[in-house]
């Protein structure tokens, strides 16, 4: 009697445990399911300080400029959060990266 009462509680258990995971609601009530904002963003987008240097090292690994590469991306990173994907180009991804230039003109961030 005692095994089947076990058994029993046990199968109550999974099939809640189960009920939690199907469901898009957290314990607390909070939605699981990612924003629309969040949903549009590009992986290359948010970037905390800390992961700005390395992000800048894949961006400025093929130029023969590394030092002022790497100066001015992360200035960029820093203010934008953000750097385009690959080693060149793509800058349209990032707006605030792509639209930011010197007292000239020309295009402040590699």
């Amino acid at each position: 009697m005692g095994r089947s009462i076990n058994a029993l509680l046990f199968l109550l258990l999974l099939l809640c445990c189960a009920a939690m995971a199907v469901s898009t609601k957290g314990i607390f009530g909070e939605d699981l399911e990612p924003r629309l904002e969040e949903r549009k963003k590009h992986k290359h987008s948010g970037y905390s300080e800390a992961e700005c240097p390395g992000a800048c090292q894949f961006r400025c690994s093929k130029t023969a400029y590394k030092k002022p590469c790497m100066f001015f991306c992360q200035k960029c990173c820093f203010k934008c959060r953000c750097v385009p994907p690959g080693t060149y180009a793509h800058k349209e991804v990032c707006p605030c990266y792509n639209n930011w230039k010197t007292k000239r003109g020309g295009p402040k961030c590699p």
